[in-house]
C-alpha cells in the first residue's frame, strides 16, 4: 500500500469538509473546557478518508519499524487500525474495565515488541499514557506515539517521540478558569471517556 503524505493544510481541509471541527463550549475527555472540539469520528466516518489519513500518519511512523500498533479505545480505534493496515502490522487496542485501561480480548504482546501508540486527538495525553503503561506491563516497548491532531501545545506530554499530522492551537482551561463558564454557558461533554 502506498503511504501518502498529506500537508497540514490538506488535513485541516479534511477536518472542515467532514464537519469534525466545531465551536461552542465543550468539556473535553481530559476534563478541560474549550471553545472548540474535534470529533475525529466525523473525519474518519468515510472509509476512504480514514484510509488516506491513516496512510499519512503511517508515513510519519514507518521509519521506526514498529511491530504493532496499539490504540486506546475509543478514539484511537479507527485511526490505529488504518495505520496498522498501512504499515502491514498487527493492531491491538486497550479499553477501560472498571475505570482502568487494560489489554483484553486475548491480545498479547511479545517481550520487547516494538509498539507505537496511536490516538486520534492528544490534549493532555492521559489515555495515551495509560495505554503505554498497559503495553509496558504486557512486555512491549513503546517506541513512539502518533496522532492525527496535537492540541497539547509545543511540548510533548510523552517521553517517547511524538508525531502528529496537524497541530491545532485550540485553547483549553481548567473549569474554574473557563471564561465561557464565567459567562454562564454550560459545557457539553461530547467525548468518549466516562
Amino acid at each position: 500500500m502506498r503511504l501518502e503524505g498529506l500537508s497540514e493544510e490538506q488535513i485541516r481541509a479534511l477536518l472542515e469538509e467532514s464537519g469534525a471541527l466545531t465551536e461552542g463550549h465543550f468539556e473535553l475527555s481530559s476534563g478541560l473546557h474549550s471553545p472548540a472540539y474535534v470529533q475525529c469520528a466525523l473525519l474518519l466516518e468515510e472509509p476512504e478518508r480514514a484510509r488516506r489519513v491513516g496512510r499519512a500518519l503511517a508515513r510519519l511512523l514507518a521509519s521506526l519499524r514498529p511491530r504493532s500498533i496499539v490504540a486506546p479505545a475509543l478514539g484511537g480505534l479507527i485511526i490505529g487500525h488504518e495505520v496498522a493496515a498501512a504499515l502491514g502490522v498487527p493492531f491491538r487496542f486497550t479499553e477501560r474495565k472498571d475505570g482502568r485501561m487494560e489489554l483484553r480480548r486475548g491480545f498479547r504482546l511479545d517481550e520487547g515488541e516494538r509498539v507505537v501508540i496511536v490516538e486520534d486527538v492528544v490534549t493532555t495525553g492521559r489515555s495515551t499514557k495509560e495505554a503505554a503503561e498497559v503495553v509496558r506491563a504486557a512486555g512491549g516497548d513503546v517506541i513512539a506515539v502518533g496522532s492525527i491532531i496535537n492540541r497539547a501545545g509545543d511540548e510533548s506530554p510523552f517521553g517517547e517521540p511524538y508525531f502528529a499530522l496537524v497541530d491545532l492551537d485550540l485553547p483549553a482551561w481548567e473549569p474554574a478558569q473557563c471564561p465561557l463558564c464565567k459567562q454562564g454557558t454550560k459545557a457539553v461533554k461530547p467525548g468518549s471517556r466516562t
